[in-house]
């Protein structure tokens, strides 16, 4: 019967395949077109779903196949006219590599995968657990928070384990010739065994700093041996019920080697926060882990995306621990023991909380390490060729390498208008009333399958804006890996910067030089348009192509124009006692440096002098006792807010700060949730041409109070004085706050070394 079925749906593809390559006329290919795309929006309209989704992507694709047969066998220069042929088939092949996405795209996200809740197991059926939190040089206080919410996870004290691995403070470091920073990093190996005592972690460190993140995660291996291993980055905070959502899974599959959950960030990255969508739109992430994630999870191909995970030791010690080949160490690593047979999962929750790259610069740094991963992968251990995998996790494994391959692809649709503007040069054979009854149809079909594909995770533009921001820099990280692959090495992202002020970011320049050069080429095809007649039409269409890629371009100035940061108040309620007050109070922001409060003013006493001791509560959950943290004023209150340190910090004090920063996976969730609006394919045009229109207006004025603080003179070097003495803690409300910097990005990650996806 299986060999039936599959002979069935072999023949069913090969006449649908021969249907969409029925030449037709361009008046009945229009009126197919147009009627096919009525069709799916009255899908849409309807609201129809299950078997009615199907439908609608057939639709979709029988059309997509329509415009790649026409687009193949019609649309390419002579081969007689060289130049045209060599820069038409380079267009050709752009658009073929979109379109092998698109399918691939449709194979794996057709059917996502809803998984049910892991099941739940009485205490002494819970096998051991060790967490292991790798570190190179973060800071003291982003871990604290990190590890203090590890060892606060709901799961039996004795088969939980909690390991800090410390790269920063190996004896390489320590032992170094530069003389500072081997005292910089004794110190800190001192501080960290210091808050690891205090908290009941372990800390590791080790030797030499070999194969990055993978060699130290496999030092600690050797060192631990709990059944399971849970791997959190830094920077991810854990919600207390991680654990419960997750163990369970594993003792319903024998050979399940990895549980991940998705990456969930408390604060926007550089392109949410410089065009001001992080509270309306979703994330840029939310189409992996909401979609993606569950279509790869549906072929058994669900992969470790390097924290939020749970895996199984014994899987690990079967192929020598976490893979180090490539710097994508947990791609490598899923697709290993994917082709050894090992089973995954994905469960869509939300239970960590982590910190996205602050600026432009240190996010194409975390793209640039993800893509040239990803292509190391693909060329040294490429899943088309590699023995155990299944056809599906061949395909879904593909989809996540050749995805990457986007910087050399989408470049070709910026220069392609140019060459015809510029030189005449006509790479795409076509007239108007075929690029209307082929090209513009096949466009709309594109984006009304994106658009229900990825539904509420996607806006429409958003993923083309995404990778035009990204293509000029990753360009060059992808070349370089074909020059060699093996040497691209491990750098960390750079995160939790509070940005205090506007500024242009430095890689802002050929933002500025692409637009002038699109906009140059709009003004010359208007000339054109309206001087040489003979070629109106086609010029009309180049020129609308043209404007399509100024709008993207003035949207990417936008995205180079870095906002500062503005901290959101968390607005957690909490009571404090000083003096002889009892005040309540909102929390405004906390951190283990200190916090600050809002009240009513003159709620507390202006009388009360820097110092002055008192007690913070904060009330967990209806039904429980608040829980207490000592505090003291580090200034004068004012307009009702007031700066207060930490004098003396436990354990417990350290949970209830990383408690209260994250008050647990339910509000993730909703959070989540509120961002995910569908946007319609109007409302998304409507978005992204208000984008391209405005935002060069505010590119363009940061550019020229960058230029105009180039000219303006250095201010005289005053004459050395006596320092002053350094600080450890902020003297006022304002240092404070800039201490203590935005309440979902309370501390700092320096970068490993100068750039580091997913």
């Amino acid at each position: 019967m299986k060999v039936l079925a599959t002979a069935a749906w072999a023949l069913a593809g090969l006449l649908f395949l021969a249907m969409a390559c029925e030449p037709v006329g361009i008046q009945a290919q229009f009126v197919l077109g147009a009627a096919t795309v009525g069709a799916m929006g009255l899908i849409r309209l309807l609201r129809l779903d299950g078997a009615w989704r199907k439908v609608f992507l057939a639709l979709g694709t029988g059309l997509v196949l329509r415009y790649l047969y026409w687009r193949t066998t019609s649309t390419l220069p002579p081969v007689s006219d060289p130049v045209s042929f060599a820069c038409g088939l380079t267009l050709y092949l752009a658009e073929l590599y979109s379109i092998g996405m698109l399918f691939i795209s449709l194979f794996v996200i057709a059917d996502p995968l809803d998984r049910p809740p892991a099941p739940r197991l009485a205490d002494e059926d819970l096998p051991t657990v060790d967490v292991l939190v790798p570190s190179y040089n973060e800071d003291r206080d982003l871990l604290a928070v990190t590890l203090a919410a590890a060892t606060a996870l709901h799961y039996p004290a004795d088969r939980l384990s909690v390991h800090l691995l410390d790269d920063g403070g190996t004896d390489q470091k320590c032992d170094q010739e530069d003389a500072a920073a081997a005292g910089a990093a004794r110190r800190r190996r001192a501080e960290l065994m210091g808050l690891c005592a205090d908290l009941g972690v372990t800390y590791h460190t080790r030797a030499k700093n070999l194969h990055a993140k993978a060699g130290n995660m496999n030092a600690a291996l050797a060192d631990t041996d709990g059944e399971l291993v849970v791997v959190f980055d830094a920077d991810h905070v854990p919600m207390p019920d991680f654990l419960q959502e997750t163990v369970g899974h594993f003792r319903r599959d024998p050979r399940l080697f990895l549980c991940q959950t998705p990456h969930f960030f408390s604060n926007p990255d550089p392109i949410e926060k410089n065009l001001a969508t992080f509270e309306t739109m979703p994330s840029e992430n939310e189409m992996f882990y909401g979609v993606i994630q569950r279509g790869l999870d549906k072929w058994n191909a669900a992969f470790f995306c390097g924290s939020a995970a749970v895996l199984r030791r014994a899987a690990l010690d079967e192929v020598g621990g976490f893979s180090g080949l490539s710097i994508t160490e947990d791609c490598e690593t899923a697709l290993d023991l994917h082709a050894r047979g090992w089973n995954s999962l994905y469960v869509d929750r939300p239970m960590i909380c982590g910190l996205q790259p602050e600026t432009f610069a240190s996010f194409i740094g975390q793209r640039s390490r993800w893509c040239r991963g990803m292509f190391q992968i693909f060329l040294l251990k490429n899943p088309l060729f590699k023995r155990g995998l299944s056809l599906a996790q061949r395909v879904c494994y593909l989809s996540n390498m050749t995805y990457w391959f986007f910087p050399l692809f989408r470049l070709p649709f910026l220069v392609a208008p140019f060459l015809y503007i510029w030189f005449s040069l006509q790479i795409y054979v076509a007239n108007v009333h075929e690029f209307v009854s082929y090209t513009l149809i096949y466009m709309v079909v594109n984006v009304m399958m994106q658009n229900t594909m990825y539904g509420k995770v996607r806006w429409p533009f958003v993923s083309e804006l995404y990778e035009f921001t990204q293509s000029i820099f990753l360009c060059r990280g992808l070349v370089s890996v074909v020059m060699n692959p093996r040497k691209p090495t491990f750098n960390v992202t750079d995160k939790g910067n509070t940005l205090e002020k506007d500024f242009l970011s430095e890689l802002a320049l050929p933002y500025f030089a692409i637009y002038g050069l699109i906009l140059l080429s709009q003004v010359y095809a208007a000339w054109r348009f309206a001087t040489e007649p003979d070629g109106g039409d086609l010029m009309l269409v180049v020129s609308l192509w043209n404007f399509l890629n100024l709008l993207l371009a003035g949207a990417g100035l936008g995205v180079v124009s870095e906002r500062r940061a503005v901290a959101k108040p968390l607005g957690r309620p909490a009571e404090l006692a000083i003096g002889t007050t009892i005040v309540p109070v909102k929390i405004d922001a906390i951190s283990v440096r200190g916090c600050t409060l809002s009240a009513e003013p003159g709620a507390i006493p202006a009388r009360l002098g820097r110092g002055t001791v008192g007690i913070l509560a904060v009330p967990r959950r209806p039904g429980h006792p608040a829980q207490t943290l000592p505090v003291a004023l580090d200034g004068p209150p004012g307009d009702g807010i007031a700066a207060f340190t930490f004098p003396q910090l436990k354990a417990e004090h350290h949970r209830l700060i990383a408690a209260t920063l994250h008050p647990g996976s339910e509000a993730l969730e909703a959070f989540r949730e509120k961002r995910r609006n569908h946007k319609s394919i109007l409302g998304g045009v409507a978005a992204f041409v208000r984008w391209g229109l405005v935002e060069p207006l505010r590119g363009f004025a940061f550019l020229g109070r960058h230029l105009a603080g180039l000219r303006r003179p250095e201010p005289a070097v005053p004459q050395a004085a006596e320092p002053a003495p350094a600080r450890h803690e902020p003297a006022s409300l304002d240092g404070l706050k800039a201490a203590l910097g935005p309440s979902a990005a309370l501390a700092d990650e320096p970068p490993y070394a100068a750039v580091a996806a997913r």
